[in-house]
């Protein structure tokens, strides 16, 4: 990224920039969009030329005229993680790091709707509107994806440097009542308590001046989105410790993989997070069938916690994906979801959620249709969640969990349901992952994957696939491991291929686990091979020889040295 450019630079060049994109245009040209003079004009294209961000030619037509076109303002994801690691430092321990991803996408929605003023002002001026009536239009509701008054558009905020904090409060309560999408995200935020001190209003200045230096129009929503999900890695250990869940992406795209979404499923997460789940689903889609096919996609989110569903929202809004809808509530008690609707459920639920034993789950209007094999003792309500995910998931649907190994053992209540649930014949593959991939604990979790509509070369038969082993050293996090590509390919295929392979995984009859007493333990049926070292006997032996040698000329000097000092001590 160039060097930071003065804000009435920055804003000529996103002017010009929506207008002309990176067509040559000349300083005449360039003066009337801008209504400046031509001197003006000529001083902002040499400096621009010095950020090179102007490439300058000669007129085809006219060798003695000059002609300009733009360089797009290259934001790469270093440039952007650089920036949200200055940010990160600056409120580490003292202010909610949600307030950084508040700014950066209200950064965004600001530098959005200026590319459409102007864009559509240059429409309305070639259709033959004056350059006044062509303004007013090209403020309407109409021509933009969010409502903003020019008042509280970025660039205007940032003027108030005392009163950062009240006018951004107040735009954030406007935008909401103008954009009701938006009202779930604007309404958990308060800049007044943000700067609730003076030197928490000294944060909130340096972090608007941060981001005040990077233009976002030309960022393409992948490294946007990247750059999200990069500062919710980076915090997840701190907040680990408050007991909330991030899920590795790693993890989440091997989910993704083993469940394959396609175009037009309608795809849930009832315990939504930041929002990981859905669009990683929608990336697979768009990977493998476009953008256009992955926009067919329907994908709900339910999270209890409100503030974290808004940062879902915003996750959804940054990544440039609209066909979502993120709910606050708490699905075991009041799924705001219809029962048997979902092609694909998926999820990472808090493991061993305590509190959820018969009595409270009775509070769920559809609590038979949901709890149907049996309640959940009150420390855990790991089957819970999964009997309120096949409930949601439709005839011939899928259904993908991350949950604690625990719950592939454990006797009583969780024993009871999960036997019902084995002898229906809807687990299709047990999966073991890794030791310390979560920044929350150091077990290893397990993704458990039910299909309800086996084909029939699957029934009666559950995959079990050991994946302990296959994992890398986290490139950042010191203690922790990741999957690997390689790995999530490897365990996607046989998955998918639903195939054994020696010391990984194992097909094993329904009979089998009876016998086992539902027991859905992976190690009880699938070992990792030890790893032993054929030994050369021979090698070995004359190795030893070798030093038994070494040994006693060693003891034949010792003994030589001393009898020598004897011998100098009696002269």
């Amino acid at each position: 990224m160039p060097n930071t450019l003065p804000r009435w630079m920055l804003n000529d060049y996103i002017k010009l920039r929506a207008h002309f994109g990176e067509k040559p245009f000349t300083v005449d040209d360039a003066s009337r969009v801008l209504e400046r003079p031509v001197d003006s004009v000529i001083t902002l294209l040499s400096n621009l030329r010095r950020h090179n961000l102007v490439i300058v030619a000669l007129d085809p037509d006219n060798p003695k005229r000059k002609i300009y076109s733009l360089r797009p303002i290259p934001v790469t994801r270093g440039d952007l993680e650089s920036i949200l690691k200055k940010a990160a430092d600056l409120i580490r321990t003292r202010v909610d790091y949600s307030f950084i991803l508040v700014l950066l996408f209200y950064k965004k929605i600001s530098d959005q709707w200026k590319i459409e003023f102007q864009r559509t002002y240059k429409q309305l001026l070639e259709e033959g509107y004056s350059p006044e009536e062509a303004k007013e239009l090209a403020r309407e509701e109409y021509f933009h994806e969010f409502q903003i008054p020019e008042e509280y558009l970025w660039d205007n905020i940032v003027k108030h440097k005392g009163e950062l904090h009240r006018y951004f409060s107040e735009a954030l309560r406007k935008l909401g009542e103008l954009n009701p999408p938006l009202r779930p995200i604007f309404d958990n935020f308060d800049f007044h308590q943000f700067a609730s001190s003076r030197e928490n209003s000294e944060i909130l200045r340096q972090l608007v001046e941060l981001f005040d230096s990077v233009p976002l129009m030309d960022t393409p929503p992948d490294i946007l989105g990247d750059a999200y999900e990069w500062l919710l890695m980076m915090f997840a250990p701190e907040k680990a410790k408050e007991g909330e869940v991030y899920t590795p992406r790693e993890v989440i795209r091997l989910l993704v993989e083993m469940l394959q979404p396609k175009p037009g499923d309608k795809v849930l997460d009832p315990a939504a997070g930041s929002g990981g789940m859905l669009i990683i689903s929608y990336k697979y889609v768009e990977e493998k069938f476009g953008r256009e096919e992955a926009d067919k996609l329907f994908l709900f989110g339910q999270e209890v916690n409100a503030k974290t569903a808004a940062l879902a929202k915003m996750n959804m809004y940054i990544h440039n994906i609209r066909n979502h809808e993120i709910v606050v509530g708490d699905s075991l008690l009041y799924p705001k979801f219809g029962l048997g609707e979902y092609d694909i459920v998926i999820a990472n639920p808090p493991w061993n959620q305590d509190g959820y034993n018969e009595q409270v789950l009775k509070k769920n209007e559809k609590y038979r249709q949901i709890y149907r094999y049996g309640y959940t003792p009150s420390t855990t309500a790991d089957w819970a969640w999964i009997q309120l995910m096949l409930a949601a998931a439709k005839l011939d649907g899928k259904v993908g969990i991350v949950i604690d190994n625990g719950a592939l053992f454990r006797g009583g209540r969780e024993k009871s349901i999960r036997s019902k649930i084995v002898d229906r014949d809807l687990i299709e593959a047990v999966l073991l992952l890794p030791e310390k991939l979560f920044y929350n604990t150091g077990a290893p979790g397990a993704i458990l994957i039910f299909n309800k509509n086996k084909p029939a070369e699957r029934k009666g038969k559950i995959l079990f696939i050991n994946a302990s082993q296959l994992y890398e050293p986290h490139p950042e996090v010191r203690r922790l491991n990741r999957l690997g590509r390689d790995h999530i390919q490897k365990i996607a295929s046989i998955y998918r291929e639903y195939r054994e392979e020696e010391g990984v995984s194992r097909i094993v009859d329904l009979r089998e686990i009876r016998e086992n007493d539902y027991n859905l333990n992976v190690t009880l049926y699938v070992t990792p091979p030890i790893e032993t070292e054929e030994i050369d006997l021979e090698k070995e032996l004359q190795e030893l020889l070798e030093i038994h040698r070494q040994a006693e000329e060693a003891r034949t000097r010792a003994l030589q040295y001393i009898q020598q000092i004897i011998q100098a001590n009696k002269r």
